[in-house]
């Protein structure tokens, strides 16, 4: 791709979920995204910036996160301008999300390229992972149209949404998604993983702002028109004030059931790098060296594990999980872990159960 056409691409992180997944590692006042999870030294968000770094300009990657944790992407990535932190005054799930940074970046610049990404999965496999990504690009950058990546499912899960492509080829290695489904139940995610055609949604968009911003207009007229009514003031000091009426109004939803359902010019890439989108302490632990267990790990009969100030011995367990931090230590069955949406719901019961 053209140095000229590069420099119209654009990354987006999205960062401001609450931490409900890695409970009790993620908090609300420091949600997993902000936390070395697999002790590499940096956290996902980190690892995140610095995957696109590799082929973005980092004044050209925005990080979309909730008001309260401005400050800690300032500092985790203490070189990345502050202008490039969008904050969101309250959640209001993706589709607010999506739509202010496409209306932002639109007024910033008409050409703008997008890629929107979570801010914690892992990603392996860099090359594969950013050739994906460039094609993507390509394809956007010559039409309207959205480009989801694919991942072929390696086993059945109830926790990720699925695409199905359609068969007839419509460039070199994009083709048309005809159908969604969002977290399928699990006999219909076996029948799935039989198909050729099926892929897990990695939940990275690549589109162009600007038919971002006017798919909401096609698809999700009510969060089009609160973003209309402010864009002038977009990019200028009033920027927070009435980005606070918006969001104040904005109904909550996913920008897969706002837009991806509904348009007819989405298409996916399948994409063959490593993923996870560590949607529990399960997925985590199936993508973490069991050789360093300093914060969760599967524990054989008869095991040790060894704390900073204390010592715990687990003797004739198998199959379960541990998970420690400073405040709670949670053991518990690798299965239960398994569900994001059953972990969830349980988090504060479980929490309870802890000090009892």
């Amino acid at each position: 791709m053209e140095n000229s056409r590069q420099s119209n691409n654009y990354v987006a992180i999205l960062a401001g979920g609450i931490g409900s997944k890695f409970y009790p590692m993620g908090k609300e006042h420091k949600p997993q995204q902000f936390r070395d999870i697999f002790n590499t030294g940096k956290t996902l968000l980190q690892s995140t910036f610095e995957r696109f770094r590799g082929f973005i300009p980092k004044d050209h990657i925005y990080i979309v996160t909730s008001r309260e944790y401005v400050s800690l992407v300032q500092e985790q990535l203490p070189n990345l301008p502050l202008e490039n932190i969008v904050a969101e005054p309250e959640r209001k799930n993706t589709a607010a999300s999506v739509a202010y940074i496409s209306f932002k970046l639109k007024k910033l610049n008409p050409k703008a390229n997008l890629i929107i990404a979570p801010s914690d999965h892992l990603i392996r496999d860099q090359e594969i992972f950013v050739e994906s990504c460039f094609k993507a690009l390509e394809f956007t950058e010559q039409q309207d149209a959205f480009v989801t990546l694919g991942i072929e499912p390696d086993h059945a899960s109830s926790a990720y949404g699925y695409i199905r492509r359609g068969y007839q080829r419509t460039e070199d290695g994009v083709f048309k998604a005809i159908q969604f489904t969002e977290k399928p139940e699990k006999s219909q995610a076996e029948k799935f993983l039989e198909e050729d055609n099926v892929y897990w949604n990695s939940g990275i968009l690549i589109g162009r702002a600007a038919d971002l911003a006017d798919a909401f207009w096609i698809h999700a007229s009510h969060i089009y028109d609160l973003f209309r009514d402010v864009y002038e003031f977009l990019n200028t000091e009033k920027e927070a004030e009435v980005i606070e009426y918006v969001y104040t109004n904005c109904r909550s939803i996913s920008i897969d059931y706002a837009l991806m359902e509904k348009a007819n010019n989405v298409y996916i890439i399948p994409s063959k790098f490593e993923w996870n989108d560590l949607g529990t302490w399960t997925r985590a632990w199936e993508s973490y060296s069991q050789e360093n267990y300093a914060f969760a790990y599967q524990l054989p009969k008869n095991s040790k594990s060894d704390a900073d100030a204390k010592k715990m011995e687990i003797v004739e367990l198998e199959n379960m999980v541990i998970i420690e931090t400073p405040e709670t230590i949670l053991v518990c069955k690798k299965d239960y872990l398994r569900s994001k949406k059953d972990y969830a719901i349980n988090a504060k019961e479980i929490k309870r159960e802890l000090y009892i």
